[in-house]
């Protein structure tokens, strides 16, 4: 069997979307690059504990989930599943998270047990993520080489003043 050789310009049949099947395009392959890197820091079986803040800044509910982070197929995205209880609550839900070169930009689309929908926008400085959605931001801060994460969930209903609405830690476990 002899190599077909590739001449410029020349388009050949791949997968270039799976759900559009096989296409002509060109030889460019996307390639994991830096940036889905440092979703490594993501990657393993976590235990969620924390609680809920009042509007008072005390504690309120207790927090206590299972989380796991792992590659999706192909390496370019990150599945998170989470099943738990918030107060006497089960709770639960699936994130997708990804980077798309293209725009430069992380994203998270969370999918909850109660039935929403939640699309945020990721941003890394060092060891510090920052989830920022419509009325919701979260800071991710890692900790001990990356097994402990501190989050700071918050709300907003303006827009403009973000109110503390959980803070809880994740240790990893495996």
């Amino acid at each position: 069997m002899t190599e077909e050789k590739k001449e410029p310009g020349r388009t050949s049949p791949r997968v270039v979307a799976v759900n559009r099947g096989a296409e002509q395009a060109d030889g460019r392959i996307p390639r994991r690059g830096p940036r889905h890197d440092a979703l490594d820091a993501w990657i393993g079986r976590w235990i969620n504990e924390g609680h809920m803040i009042e509007a008072d800044g005390t504690h309120g509910a207790p927090i206590t989930t299972s989380d796991v982070y792992e590659w999706a197929v192909g390496g370019f995205f990150v599945l998170h599943t989470a099943y738990g209880r918030i107060g006497d609550l089960p709770v639960g839900g699936t994130e997708i998270i990804g980077y798309d070169e293209t725009t430069g930009t992380y994203t998270s689309h969370f999918y909850d047990s109660q039935g929403n929908i939640t699309l945020s926008t990721l941003t890394a400085d060092g060891d510090t993520w920052t989830y920022q959605g419509e009325t919701t931001r979260s800071t991710v801060h890692f900790t001990d080489d990356h097994r402990v994460q501190a989050v700071l969930h918050e709300r907003t209903d303006d827009g403009r003043t973000y109110n503390p609405s959980m803070r809880v830690t994740l240790t990893k476990i495996a």
